[in-house]
């Protein structure tokens, strides 16, 4: 079960940081993603993490501004977002997966979702 929060409204420019809670499965063996549903667009891949052994992903429209981490010891996972930008709006979702992969499909376990929203 995962549990995504910490969504909501904010400026061009400020920061967020969101939280997914995983329980119910051995979190270290998992990968951990962070995806985004813009209206109108298709979902996104936007960050990963593999519990394993730390290796990180972040797609070309959240890198140098996002950065995700794990904590084994709360078996969550962060995404904090700065520099935010009208087009990060969105639903935010965290998913899990046995294998590492950026791409949807690879998950199969997936939180309720979180509304971001940045004004300008």
């Amino acid at each position: 079960q995962l549990q995504a929060s910490g969504g909501g409204l904010v400026q061009v420019g400020k920061s967020l940081r969101l939280s997914c809670a995983a329980s119910g499965f051995r979190f270290r063996d998992y990968t951990i993603g962070w995806f985004r549903q813009a209206p109108g667009k298709e979902r996104e891949g936007i960050s990963c993490v593999a519990n394993a052994d730390g290796t990180t992903y972040y797609s070309d429209s959240v890198r140098g501004r996002f950065t995700i981490s794990s904590d084994s010891a709360k078996n969550t996972v962060y995404l904090q977002m700065n520099i935010l930008k009208p087009e990060d709006t969105g639903v935010y979702y965290c998913a899990s997966s046995i294998w590492w992969s950026e791409k949807s499909t690879r998950y199969d376990s997936w939180g309720q979702g979180t509304q971001v929203t940045v004004s300008s």
